[in-house]
């Protein structure tokens, strides 16, 4: 496939990208600054200028399209992954802006354009934990798809606005939007890195909700996306099956979720996020484990 990647420079989206890459697809990234992934271009766009948005949808992968002389080909799916990445990043309301604006913007010229899917990143924040003032539990366990999407930060509403007008797009227009709730993402170096002081501390992956993304893991579930049509408009959460720290379920209950009704019967050491709706849907099944990797 023929795909427009937006934020293919950042952590995700580089192995994202990579990801596609090695299944044959053809990705053109546009980001502010270049990628360094072999065999990804860069169209260095501000989505959040429509005019720049509407012009790279339309605009040749590369040299080699001008030689059939039958003019520029349609892009066959937009990933959408640009966006500032967090609170305190930048001011709150910018933020929120650049992450509202820079996706209305290319929803409205995919839907404009006729590409026929869209997919985008949401964010695993929209749950109001990631970000909240003080402790926010979630409401039951499993956290679904169902669970209420109320934050209380700048990034996470950005997120949430998005879905909302992904949703109403791909109303008017009928084209399948996907968005992503993606989980904590996590490069595979950073797993010797980081996760022996998780081991020694659990409460901090309280905020993340005890789930990951392994990044090559995500590049194999926006291919899923990609692989799956006649879906309309949905959201994923996205995350390895396996929760983050080495306590069990019972034992991760026990310390943090106390009182928090559980909602089905969980494996051992099953995410608490999820993801079963994307197994089903689309296909998606992670191949990565933190404990695989920290054994070799």
């Amino acid at each position: 496939m023929r795909i427009l990647f937006t934020g293919g420079s950042g952590k995700a989206g580089r192995h994202a990208t990579a990801y596609l890459r090695d299944q044959g697809h053809r990705v053109t990234n546009l980001d502010w600054v270049a990628s360094d992934v072999p065999g990804i271009t860069t169209l260095k766009t501000d989505l959040t200028d429509a005019g720049q948005v509407f012009n790279a949808c339309q605009a040749y992968a590369g040299f080699d399209e001008l030689e059939p002389g039958t003019g520029v080909p349609r892009y066959d799916a937009i990933v959408h992954f640009a966006a500032i990445p967090a609170i305190l990043h930048r001011p709150d309301n910018e933020t929120y802006r650049i992450n509202t604006l820079s996706t209305y913007n290319i929803l409205d010229a995919a839907t404009k354009l006729g590409i026929p899917k869209v997919i985008f990143a949401s964010s695993e924040t929209t749950y109001g934990v990631c970000f909240a003032d003080g402790e926010q539990k979630p409401d039951y366990l499993p956290v679904d798809e169902e669970h209420p999407t109320v934050p209380q930060d700048s990034y996470a509403m950005s997120k949430v606005v998005n879905e909302v007008t992904a949703r109403s797009f791909q109303a008017r227009s009928g084209i399948d939007i996907y968005g992503l709730r993606i989980n904590n993402v996590i490069e595979p170096h950073e797993y010797r890195q980081d996760f022996p002081a998780y081991m020694g501390d659990p409460a901090l992956r309280r905020r993340n909700i005890f789930a990951y993304i392994d990044a090559r893991d995500l590049g194999q579930m926006v291919d899923c996306c990609l692989k799956t049509d006649g879906l309309g408009y949905q959201v994923f959460n996205v995350a390895n099956n396996e929760l983050s720290v080495g306590l069990t379920n019972a034992q991760v209950i026990e310390r943090f979720y106390s009182g928090v009704p559980i909602k089905r019967e969980m494996g051992e050491f099953e995410t608490f996020y999820c993801i079963e709706k994307a197994r089903r849907l689309v296909g998606f099944a992670p191949r990565h484990s933190w404990r695989e990797e920290l054994e070799q």
